[in-house]
């Protein structure tokens, strides 16, 4: 079970025979429920099912489980590729639901089977392993990832990309640079500019794309700020200078960072200690407000107006004006 639980609950057929479990005992299994079949040689050791599992990484838990259906159902030549190799290196920022990708030796083609897509790249795709199964470089992966993905999820993966140092900014580019050519690639060239390895998640990347579009893109990522006597009092995700020296603060409260009892209490007292004064403005925001588009943006672009906030290049001109005058 131990190699089931590296491969999210998933086995091959083949890999039961060389435990020694015959093929017999693996079809009671399934008629029992015990197991479950998903595909020819591929088996489910969970029973329930996947919407189901009480999991705290249920999300990460679906996207990994379609990349090992991917790779035990074509075998143990198979490679992960484009979005399946994502979810293997635990890059943030895919959808919930994505299909399976595999290449499979020398790139030769060959027709898919329970939504699994077996993709042709060139035969000599980069690699390395990750539990004992090929899978493709993140720089590659991103290549072939993103002329699959809208907008909100491509920015939001090459975002965490960086922010977890899997590439860096000239790798964004050489992923950019394979990319060219592909199917669907065309209409993602703006996005590639898009990317800022701040963002700390991918709620904070899709808060950032609602403010770019609204027209009030934020001055300042992941900036902190400190009491009179340099105490350090927090950090806001999305932040723009307001008139007068104030601040206006966009907050972004996923589950799993901000959803346990300490962390509400923890997020209330960094609050109180940020507005204080009254030179900080908090607005906090949840993935219930990013349901639907435009909605985020919108609101924070009627505060910051209302407050008086201008672009940073028509401020720059204001001063150069000013300070030639």
């Amino acid at each position: 079970m131990e190699l089931a639980a590296r491969q999210e609950g998933l086995v091959s057929t083949r890999q039961c025979e060389a435990a020694e479990m015959s093929v017999d005992r693996l079809a009671r299994m399934a008629r029992q429920g015990r197991w479950v079949r998903m595909s020819t040689g591929v088996y489910d050791t969970d029973p329930v099912p996947v919407d189901h599992r009480e999991r705290r990484d249920l999300f990460e838990h679906r996207r990994r489980r379609a990349a090992w259906f991917g790779l035990l159902a074509y075998g143990p030549t198979a490679i992960a590729v484009g979005q399946s190799a994502l979810a293997l290196r635990d890059v943030q920022g895919l959808p919930v639901h994505i299909s399976p990708e595999v290449m499979l030796p020398g790139g030769r083609p060959r027709v898919g089977r329970d939504g699994i897509a077996v993709r042709q790249y060139d035969a000599g795709l980069p690699t390395e392993l990750v539990h004992g199964r090929r899978v493709a470089r993140v720089v590659h992966a991103l290549a072939q990832a993103v002329p699959h993905l809208g907008r909100r999820h491509a920015v939001a993966v090459l975002d965490n990309a960086v922010h977890s140092g899997k590439v860096n900014r000239a790798e964004v580019e050489t992923a950019h640079d394979l990319a060219r050519g592909r199917r669907g690639v065309e209409r993602t060239h703006p996005w590639w500019q898009l990317v800022d390895g701040r963002a700390e998640s991918p709620l904070e990347t899709w808060a950032r794309l609602e403010c770019l579009d609204a027209g009030v893109p934020p001055d300042d990522l992941q900036r902190e700020f400190h009491a009179p006597d340099g105490r350090f009092i927090g950090r806001g995700d999305l932040v723009w200078r307001l008139p007068g020296g104030r601040w206006f603060l966009l907050e972004m409260d996923g589950a799993e960072v901000h959803g346990s009892l300490g962390a509400v209490y923890s997020d209330r007292t960094r609050q109180n200690a940020l507005i204080a004064d009254g030179g900080v403005v908090v607005q906090r925001a949840t993935a219930e407000d990013l349901r639907v588009p435009g909605r985020l943006g919108d609101q924070v672009a009627g505060r910051l107006r209302r407050a008086g906030w201008r672009p940073a290049d028509e401020r720059a001109s204001d001063l150069s004006r000013h300070s030639v005058e």
